[in-house]
């Protein structure tokens, strides 16, 4: 596999500086609901930026107002530059959306013919079906894949033309752990190429493997922004995880927890004090058992962020 997607010939590019994509100062609202409100954002060239946040937060505005399928409100929407509706940026974008659709009467071939038509340069065939895992399902019917298979047939419509930016909103949602990795491995190998990626995702894992630059939303305005590093020395607090007979409201109520969840037959929190709160539990709960105390990832680095207000 990865001989048919290296050879295919495409000179590779330096990462730069120069901004591709970028948003200043862009509001945007659905009748009476603000999605974003008076946001920056911008990606670079040769870098990966992880745009994270709940639900609703404005994730997915961001990414159709940076591909000219919504205008803004406020503020200025560049794409290479360029207003991005103009024809010669959409030849040089790639996009996964997460409601994307395809045909289902078209064969896995034809559906990558098709979209490879609307670019100058695209791949060749082999090296498409090879970087999304499809190679011997090119004959396929799209209403005959499983629901992973039609996913990994989005994602090869998004990289098909050889973009110079690609659009990722979600892009291994529904995929297994194999298959999530294989994506990993051919947007690095986009990234190694010049190429810039804007990503979406709620695996944190993800943002965490991939990102150059990940930058936090909530309620329409962005509250972080930086590595993965960096966001993750936004908490300061240490994992706690153990079984105990005490509630998770009797662990929400407690001194110096910052949150709380269960996780099958465990809780696991996040607190900035530690010993003190170790000491608190086996006081409460003499059966306390399996405590286990690790850094805080960038999951509780983004719970913090998000449940501040």
């Amino acid at each position: 596999m990865a001989s048919a997607v290296a050879d295919w010939g495409v000179k590779t590019r330096p990462a730069g500086s120069a901004a591709v994509a970028e948003l200043e100062g862009v509001s945007k609202s659905y009748g009476q609901t603000r999605a974003l409100s008076g946001v920056n954002l911008t990606v670079r060239a040769g870098e990966l930026v992880a745009l994270l946040g709940p639900n609703g937060a404005g994730k997915t505005t961001a990414v159709k107002l940076m591909l000219g399928l919504l205008p803004p409100d406020a503020g200025k929407v560049r794409v290479f530059g360029q207003d991005p509706t103009q024809p010669a940026n959409r030849v040089r974008t790639g996009t996964m959306l997460q409601v994307g659709r395809a045909p289902e009467t078209l064969r896995v071939r034809e559906h990558i013919d098709l979209f490879s038509s609307y670019y100058p340069a695209p791949m060749p065939m082999d090296a498409v079906l090879a970087a999304a895992g499809l190679t011997g399902l090119e004959d396929r019917l799209f209403a005959d894949l499983s629901g992973g298979q039609r996913q990994r047939v989005l994602f090869a419509l998004a990289i098909c033309g050889n973009p110079d930016l690609l659009f990722l909103d979600e892009p291994t949602a529904g995929l297994d752990v194999e298959a999530r990795r294989m994506v990993w491995e051919q947007v690095r190998r986009l990234l190694g190429q010049g190429k810039s990626v804007l990503l979406t995702t709620h695996y944190l894992e993800e943002a965490d493997a991939l990102a150059d630059r990940i930058v936090v939303i909530h309620k329409g305005g962005i509250i972080a922004e930086g590595t993965a590093e960096e966001i993750k020395a936004r908490t300061t607090g240490r994992k706690m995880r153990f079984r105990s007979a005490l509630t998770l409201a009797d662990l929400q109520r407690m001194p110096g927890v910052t949150s709380v969840r269960e996780d099958r037959d465990a809780f696991e929190l996040t607190t900035a004090a530690p010993e003190s709160v170790a000491r608190e539990l086996l006081l409460r709960d003499t059966t306390l058992s399996g405590l286990e105390i690790t850094s805080a990832g960038l999951e509780e680095a983004f719970l913090s962020l998000t449940r501040k207000d």
